[in-house]
C-alpha cells in the first residue's frame, strides 16, 4: 500500500524521498503513517520494478540528491491499484486485536495500558491540530487543482478518527474505573 501511495505522489511531481516524507508528515498522516526508512526502502523498490526513476542532483559538501520520478510503468500500476474493486471493507487493527486479549491482563494495568493510548491519541490529534494541512499550497503544484477536493476528504477522515478514538477510550477507562470502585467497595463492606 505505501508504494502505490508514494507512486501517486510522484505521480504530481517529481521528489526526492526527503519531500515525500514531509509530505507524507504534512498530510498523509491523516490516515497513513510511515517511517523515513520505509519511504527510502519502498523508493528502491519502485526504482527496481521499473516504476520509478531518479536523476542524481550534485550538492556542495553533501552527498548527491536523488530526485525520484514516476515512470510510463509506473502511472499505468498506480492506475491499475486505483482501479482495482474494493468489494469487501476489511479492517485489520493491531490495537483491536490486543484490546480483546486485554482480559488477561489486571484492572490497574490495563487502565494504565487505556490511558497511555488516549495520551498518545491525544498527541497525534494535537500534532494534527498544529500542522494544518496546505491542501490549498499542494493543489497549486499539480495540474488539477481540483485533486484538493480529495485530500480535504482524507483530512476530515483523520480528524474524526481521532475524534472517536478519544471519545472510545473515554469509555473504556471510565468503564474499567467504574469496575474498580465497586470492587474497592465491595472490599470496604466485607
Amino acid at each position: 500500500m505505501l508504494k502505490h501511495g508514494i507512486l501517486g505522489l510522484l505521480g504530481y511531481g517529481s521528489m526526492t524521498g526527503y519531500e515525500i516524507k514531509k509530505v507524507f508528515h504534512e498530510s498523509l498522516c491523516y490516515f497513513w503513517s510511515a517511517q523515513t526508512s520505509q519511504i527510502y526502502r519502498e523508493l528502491q523498490t519502485l526504482s527496481h520494478r521499473g516504476w520509478a526513476s531518479y536523476r542524481l542532483i550534485p550538492q556542495d559538501g553533501k552527498p548527491d540528491k536523488k530526485l525520484f520520478s514516476i515512470t510510463p510503468e509506473g502511472r499505468a500500476e498506480l492506475n491499475r491499484w486505483l482501479t482495482e474493486d474494493v468489494s469487501e471493507y476489511t479492517i485489520h487493527n493491531p490495537l483491536m486485536m490486543k484490546v480483546f486479549f486485554r482480559g488477561e491482563r489486571s484492572l490497574d494495568e490495563n487502565i494504565d495500558y487505556f490511558c497511555r493510548l488516549r495520551e498518545s491519541g491525544d498527541n497525534f490529534a494535537d500534532n494534527l491540530r498544529h500542522t494544518p494541512p496546505d491542501t490549498d499550497g499542494y493543489a497549486q503544484k499539480v495540474d488539477d487543482p481540483s485533486k484538493a477536493l480529495y485530500w480535504r476528504m482524507t483530512v476530515r477522515y483523520g480528524e474524526m478518527y481521532a475524534e472517536m478514538h478519544r471519545r472510545w477510550l473515554d469509555l473504556c477507562i471510565n468503564e474499567m474505573e467504574a469496575i474498580k470502585d465497586e470492587n474497592t467497595s465491595d472490599q470496604r463492606q466485607s
